[in-house]
């Protein structure tokens, strides 16, 4: 078994097991402080995983594969979506078990639904260069372009996805609403 797919799966399995447990402290058991040093947590998977990958390619000397990059990406999508995820879930868990208001749902239309495409795609953005950091940074720390290619090849990956994140969503709404007219642009 691939070790870093192993750090992939056991970095998500454990942000929702530190996640879960830190909100079910706070408001089951109103453990407020013990929640808070659950939650901190969540950042230290993340070192552990940027860790297993730097540690797999470096000490290991393993050539770079599919899992590798993919751990990048990772790292950049917990770092950029990671703070709304953990909102969301924690408004969700305030409502259902401590009385806390229904959480709204994202705006289906008008200039709310683009502002909240344009916001989603800016944190596709940052997870974009993040990983694209991480990437570079661990092929220049490899020092060998022949282990490290499939690095190299997420780059393109990562761009591609934004590029097309950008034109399907916060572009098309973006255009829509103007289309739609003035009644739509009142609404939202």
């Amino acid at each position: 078994m691939n070790l870093v797919l192993i750090g992939i799966l056991a970095s998500e399995i454990g942000f929702w097991v530190v996640l879960i447990l830190g909100l079910a402290t706070r408001y089951l058991l109103r453990w407020r402080k013990v929640s808070t040093i659950l939650l901190l947590g969540v950042p230290v998977l993340d070192v552990f995983l940027l860790s297993l990958i730097s540690w797999d390619l470096l000490v290991n000397e393993t050539i770079a594969d599919f899992t590798h990059g993919l751990g990048a990406v990772y790292l950049g999508f917990t770092i950029a979506f990671g703070r709304q995820i953990i909102s969301r879930v924690d408004a969700w868990f305030a409502y259902r078990f401590a009385s806390g208001p229904e959480p709204k749902a994202p705006p289906k239309v008008g200039i709310g639904r683009v502002k909240y495409e344009w916001e989603q795609w800016l944190k596709m953005l940052l997870c974009a260069v993040i990983a694209s950091v991480v990437l570079v940074a661990i092929t220049l720390l490899v020092r060998d372009p022949a282990r490290t290619s499939e690095l190299t090849s997420w780059l393109a990956r990562i761009w591609l996805v934004t590029g097309i994140w950008f034109i399907g969503w916060p572009v098309w709404y973006s255009i829509g609403h103007v289309l739609r007219g003035p009644e739509s642009r009142s609404s939202g």
